[in-house]
């Protein structure tokens, strides 16, 4: 073996050691491990008489997907996943001081999102008042989104150029729904206050990415963070449910009544402060979710499945008709996003090499059964406009289920290729990552438009 190939299969090795090492499920021992076996099965190879390259290749593809190897891991030393979610890795992990310092950075950020909400009572505006009611709900994504934009600025060293742009879309969208002459219980302000996070959620992406956004990969990166953020917020929220009951109890254990804290301070500062706190968790704990996400995934596209499927027969049976209620449109919506976030964690999961299988099947039967839910919303709506007229509801769901379905329908239509081997899985990733800003946009338009053109009623 010369000097020069033995050099190239070291580099290889090594390429797939540090990629293994980024699987926190594996620690530096199961990692020697695994090198030790590889390198066993290299040897054995070559002296059976193949390159080292084919040798190798074959080799990897003997010991299975790296992701595969992480689960077998995973399954076998399961209390790692619950020490990572506190601990982390030792071999792999940053150096201490810059974990010290985006931790500060974090708690800082964090603090700042909870004190946010409480400077507009030093003005006399307070939570809980039913007269203040629509201010906190108008400009409640100002008091976090910033601080989150201005966490992933410090993270990934944005160029000051960037940072002014990422600005613009918070200070002119404060100043809209701040300015515009809204009635009271108005339905525009009303779609202002649903549809802003959407809209400014995108500025947050961009600032996630840091540049990256025109590469698909940076996309479906911002959308994992998405879906691990909102685990994460959701085990924050429970314990800090928890929390605010045991305080509640031990204060009137006393004879006070601590209504005040929890209304006050407890939940409106916990609920800022645990954005921040989780997208950091996201960000420092990666690994533990990606072993997590998954298997919610394969978990809940079934149950998605059959309640969309059990609906539809219940309609037929019963032959009544979608109430198009705005509450209950914002449900359906709300559901058939739950359904694409289900195709996308499925897709960031998946072999993008694997042959289709039984689950991407039911996956292609869950979004056939969103597309039925969502033509039938659709027409359901046009009905109710063609009968009584537009109002901003009625505009905001045709718009919205538009969107929905385009997407439904394409990605149904790329599933199906795929299953009948005519079309890469990839295209479905690439399909659903580049479709993103359109919510956005939808989003925005709403926010902006809507007001001026329905005359703020």
């Amino acid at each position: 073996m010369s000097a020069r190939s033995d050099g190239a299969l070291e580099e290889q090795i090594g390429q797939w050691r540090a990629y293994l090492r980024r699987r926190r499920a594996l620690d530096a021992r199961d990692v020697e491990e695994l090198e030790t076996h590889l390198r066993d099965q290299v040897g054995a190879l070559i002296q059976a008489g193949l390159a080292e390259d084919e040798a190798f290749l074959v080799a990897v593809k003997r010991m299975g997907s790296l992701d595969a190897l992480s689960r077998e891991f995973a399954r076998e030393h399961s209390e790692r996943l619950w020490k990572q979610l506190v601990i982390g890795a030792d071999d792999d992990a940053a150096p201490k001081t810059v974990r010290r310092t985006e931790t500060l950075v974090v708690l800082a950020l964090a603090v700042a999102a909870a004190l946010a909400i409480k400077i507009p009572a030093l003005f006399g505006l307070k939570i809980g008042d039913q007269n203040d009611e629509a201010f906190y709900a108008r400009n409640a994504s100002f008091f976090v989104l910033p601080f989150l934009t201005g966490y992933f600025v410090w993270k990934r060293h944005t160029d000051p150029r960037r940072c002014a742009w990422l600005a613009v879309p918070f200070i002119a969208a404060a100043v809209a729904v701040n300015a515009f002459p809204f009635t009271h219980g108005s339905h525009t302000q009303a779609l202002s206050v649903l549809h802003l996070p959407m809209a400014l959620w995108l500025v947050v992406g961009l600032a996630y990415v840091g540049g990256r956004w025109f590469q698909g990969g940076g996309r479906m990166d911002f959308v994992r963070f998405s879906g691990e953020l909102f685990i994460y917020y959701v085990l924050i929220a429970l314990g800090g449910g928890v929390l605010t009951a045991f305080t509640m109890m031990m204060f009137k254990a006393i004879g006070m009544t601590p209504d005040w804290i929890a209304q006050d301070w407890l939940v409106p500062c916990g609920a800022m402060g645990a954005v921040l706190v989780g997208s950091w968790l996201v960000e420092a704990k990666q690994s533990v979710i990606e072993n997590m996400a998954p298997v919610l995934t394969r978990l809940f596209t079934p149950l998605f499945t059959l309640l969309l499927l059990v609906f539809l027969a219940t309609m037929a049976w019963t032959g009544r008709p979608i109430d198009i209620q705005r509450n209950v449109l914002i449900a359906f919506d709300l559901l058939l996003a739950v359904v694409l976030g289900l195709v996308l964690y499925a897709a960031s999961a998946r072999d993008h090499e694997a042959p289709p299988n039984l689950f991407d099947r039911l996956q292609l039967l869950l979004i056939a059964s969103a597309l039925v839910v969502d033509a039938l919303a659709l027409a359901a709506i046009a009905s109710r406009i063609s009968e009584f007229g537009f109002t901003p509801n009625r505009v905001a769901a045709l718009g919205e289920n538009l969107i929905l379905l385009v997407n439904l329908a394409w990605s149904a239509w790329l599933y199906a290729g795929f299953l009948r081997g005519r079309a890469p899985f990839g295209a479905l990733e690439a399909w659903q990552t580049a479709y993103l800003p359109v919510y956005s946009i939808w989003a925005a338009i709403v926010v902006v438009l809507f007001p001026p053109l329905f005359a703020y009623a």
